[in-house]
């Protein structure tokens, strides 16, 4: 008969399910309370690594319709219920198991799809979600800056093609050399006119 405190992790297990978009299944016999506490930390706030048992674990993964961990539950027990980004928790889990062999990562689902352990240690050798929202960042900026250099290339060739004023910066002796000629032609008739009523 199942006592409410079965009944009661049971439900949290469900749930941890439900709520994780990826899970994986591990054994940990022969690692100490430390390392678990140090596995923990390495898996950060967004996964929930649990030491479970595996009958109520079982009746849990049925209930939440998962059939992924049908037949790996044997041994000390422990699952990582993931809730962040997946790439990066399995990649902590992978690292963790490659320093201490005694954590064995047996199998593991991600959005819905059953993963074997080959799978997981795949899954931790993709980019992180925060390397490609960084590399998406780039695609979409780098376009940005071409636009702006066209238009302002558009910019300087229709002011050189309409003569239009130089710009606060320019030197202002072209400019003075520019008005040179036209200042001269002005002076030239008034220089005649006097001349003329001169004589």
């Amino acid at each position: 008969m199942a006592t409410p405190t079965k009944v009661s992790a049971v439900d949290e297990i469900t749930t941890d399910f439900k709520d994780s978009t990826a899970a994986v299944l591990t054994e940990y016999r022969g690692l100490t309370v430390a390392q678990l506490k140090e596995l923990r930390r390495a898996l950060g706030a967004d996964t929930k690594f649990s030491v479970v048992k595996n009958t109520l674990t079982g009746i849990a993964a049925k209930e939440a319709g998962i059939d992924a961990f049908d037949g790996q539950l044997s041994g000390p027990t422990a699952i990582a219920f993931i809730k962040g980004d997946a790439v990066a928790a399995a990649k902590s889990l992978t690292d963790f198991a490659k320093a201490n062999p005694k954590l064995v990562i047996k199998t593991g689902i991600f959005e819905g799809k059953a993963l074997d352990a080959s799978e997981v240690i795949a899954l931790a050798a993709l980019e992180s979600r925060e390397l490609q929202l960084a590399r998406v960042a780039g695609v979409l900026k780098a376009p940005m800056s071409a636009l702006a250099r066209t238009v302002d290339a558009l910019r300087i060739k229709l002011e050189e093609g309409t003569g239009a004023a130089p710009a606060a910066d320019a030197d202002p002796s072209a400019a003075e050399e520019a008005a040179a000629p036209a200042e001269a032609a002005a002076e030239a008739p008034a220089e005649e006119a006097a001349a003329t009523e001169a004589n």
